[in-house]
């Protein structure tokens, strides 16, 4: 049985329910995960089997607090079994939810000197209510160029919780050592 730390990075709280999905769906497995924020958890991460991160886009870009610490353990998280996966919402479209079609990750990855052994995308969430009266503005132009939801009561949840539960057995999977 392993034991799995799930870092989230977080803007509006879905990466951490995607991590907590991804930890029950690894309990069922039989393997033992931890959810915890990126910044300031209280785990030391040396002391897991395989690790978790997962990160939320906010203007484009992962939080700096991901890269950072990446750089900061990358000999940790090379040692082992780890993972990273991004949600935001241009993986709401088919051409764009894979690893190797989603041009935040690709981008993301470009600049990071760490290789995670598994990846994911997943997309994310548009609720208007949430946002500052420049973020409203700005997704709504982001959106009505990419022929999304525009309209400001628009909540709208694009995650694929099967592919999140799929993820959940990969992760299983790859910290007992079976390939992915």
């Amino acid at each position: 049985m392993a034991n799995i730390l799930l870092l989230y990075s977080t803007n509006y709280g879905l990466s951490k329910k995607i991590c907590e999905r991804i930890q029950a769906g690894l309990r069922e497995k039989g393997q033992q995960a931890e959810v915890e924020p990126l910044v300031g958890h209280g785990a030391d991460p040396q002391a897991f089997d395989a690790i978790v991160i997962g990160a939320s886009i906010k203007h484009g870009k992962h939080h700096p607090s991901v890269l950072e610490f990446i750089r900061a353990h990358q000999p940790m998280l090379e040692s082992k079994p780890s993972a990273l996966f991004s949600v935001n919402l241009v993986a709401r479209k088919p051409a764009k939810n894979t690893p190797q079609t989603n041009p935040y990750l690709k981008r993301f990855l470009a600049r990071c000197p760490w290789k995670p052994k598994l990846l994911g995308v997943f997309a994310g969430e548009l609720d208007y209510s949430r946002y500052g009266p420049v973020d409203k503005y700005m997704m709504r132009f982001v959106m009505w160029i990419n022929k999304g939801p525009t309209d400001f009561s628009t909540k709208v949840q694009f995650t694929n919780w099967d592919e999140v539960e799929r993820f959940a057995g990969k992760v299983a999977a790859f910290a007992n050592g079976q390939a992915v």
